[in-house]
């Protein structure tokens, strides 16, 4: 080992003498560290031995001095801080070996933020070693690194041995299929990641068939982003196969991909069988009004999803009518924000959502209205929704009101109106209860007089 690489471990020897405010530019290229030996591990800087005797400050500048680079002084003025940021730094492969030589034993940070840093596959070499010690860190961002399909292969190594990290953000970093498999081998492993952003990136159908065989086995991952790839064809179908088998997964964006009336008819069976995911963003992914049939085959049958984004498709009115029947028929289900702002709809399909909102209150639809405004369903008074909903029952309000004052005062008290409502099971979310709550007990005294119903006292 060269003794410049033995200094690190000197307990309280300064090595540098550094002004906090100079400049962060790197050293003249004859200066600083060629790289050449960007594939040998951290532990040659010996850091081991000086865990305890070094602070964290002296650790980063040491290892500055060995790797050849000048201090970031972000970094040393951010010391102790849970969050460290350091988006579009500059750091390169060789800041980020440094600044992984100090972390190794940093027991304060939580969340790392190295976005835009051009760390290349070298890079995600020193960060995926130091992450095999680091017990501390939760969340990394290390989108927009250019760290290609060797980058990916050091990530999802790490990812075997690491026990914190739970958010993990890899966007626009040129993976390609052989990366997604990759990160599919590790995942089947690994059951901490909960968030994992993937989007703008070169998946393409091979790629789709191993991020599906990933959904099929994994049971962490929560929300993931696959927007702005090329998932189509026989990926997109693979991708909808294993989520509907996957049993964890809650938010998946799919926007800017190319599913077509395959993918859609996919999803479609998917959403049969699937009961775990409560938001989609399917914008700008070839959905025709076709395709959204075969979406709606699967719609009509699925009571998890709440959210649906469709921007940016070929659909027409007949499509958005489509889509806003299957809701309709189905009684169970569970949409609550349907976003079709770039479809220009018809007057039927204007009064068909007019006649719903009565039966659906909590629905929540974007579109472009007929003279191409922007228009959104405007929530309806929720009195008029338990009325409608008693008399779709033959029963009148009043009457409910009365099965609710058991002691025949003509007054109810809030919490049991609330209790009522959620038991007789009326389409109205706690938003709309508290609504009704604060119209109809304006003194705010928690007691309600329903003698409005045109019931007189007895």
């Amino acid at each position: 080992m060269a003794e410049s690489e033995q200094s690190i471990s000197l307990a309280g020897m300064p090595l540098y003498d550094v002004d906090p405010e100079e400049s962060e530019e790197p050293l003249p290229r004859d200066q600083a560290d060629s790289g050449d030996e960007w594939d040998t591990d951290l532990e040659e800087c010996d850091i081991g031995r000086s865990r305890q005797v070094v602070s964290a400050a002296d650790l980063y500048l040491q290892a500055c001095e060995v790797v050849g680079v000048i201090p970031t002084t972000y970094y040393l003025r951010n010391l102790g801080n849970a969050t460290l940021n350091m988006n579009h730094h500059g750091l390169g492969p060789n800041g980020t070996k440094a600044l992984a030589i100090a972390l190794v034993s940093d027991i304060q940070i939580t969340e790392l933020e190295l976005e835009d840093n051009g760390l290349l596959p070298e890079g995600a070499k020193y960060l995926g070693e130091m992450l095999k010690e680091n017990v501390t860190i939760q969340r990394m961002n290390l989108s927009n690194n250019n760290l290609q399909a060797t980058g990916a292969e050091s990530i999802a190594k790490m990812l075997l041995d690491n026990i914190s990290i739970n958010t993990l953000n890899l966007s626009g970093n040129r993976f390609i299929d052989e990366a997604a498999k990759s990160f599919a081998d590790a995942l089947a492993i690994n059951y901490r990641i909960k968030t994992l952003d993937l989007s703008h990136n070169c998946f393409c159908e091979t790629g789709g068939e191993h991020l599906g065989h990933m959904l099929a086995i994994n049971e962490s991952v929560e929300i993931l982003n696959l927007s702005w790839n090329f998932l189509r064809m026989n990926g997109a179908v693979a991708l909808c196969n294993g989520l509907k088998v996957n049993m964890t997964l809650t938010h998946l964006d799919l926007s800017y991909n190319g599913f077509g009336s395959e993918g859609a008819r996919a999803l479609g069976d998917a959403f049969r069988h699937n009961n775990t995911l409560v938001s989609l963003d399917l914008s700008s992914n070839c959905i025709t009004d076709e395709a959204m049939r075969l979406l709606c085959h699967g719609l009509a049958f699925n009571d998890t999803l709440r959210v649906l984004r469709l921007l940016h498709n070929p659909i027409r009115s007949e499509g958005a009518s489509l889509l806003l029947n299957t809701v309709k028929t189905n009684s169970k289900s569970g949409l609550e924000e349907i976003n079709i702002s770039t479809v220009m709809v018809s007057e039927a399909f204007v009064t068909l959502l007019e006649s719903m909102q009565l039966e659906h209150p909590a629905l929540d639809i974007q579109y472009k209205g007929v003279n191409g405004s922007f228009c959104r369903t405007h929530k309806p008074d929720p009195l008029k929704v338990i009325q409608y909903f008693l008399e779709e029952r033959k029963q009148c309000l009043v009457d409910f009101f009365k099965s609710i004052d058991k002691e025949g005062t003509m007054r109810v008290h809030t919490l049991d109106l609330k209790k009522a409502i959620q038991q007789a099971k009326m389409p109205l979310d706690s938003i709309n209860i508290e609504v009704l709550i604060q119209k109809l007990d304006l003194d705010k005294t928690g007691m309600i007089d329903y003698s409005f119903t045109g019931q007189p006292e007895p």
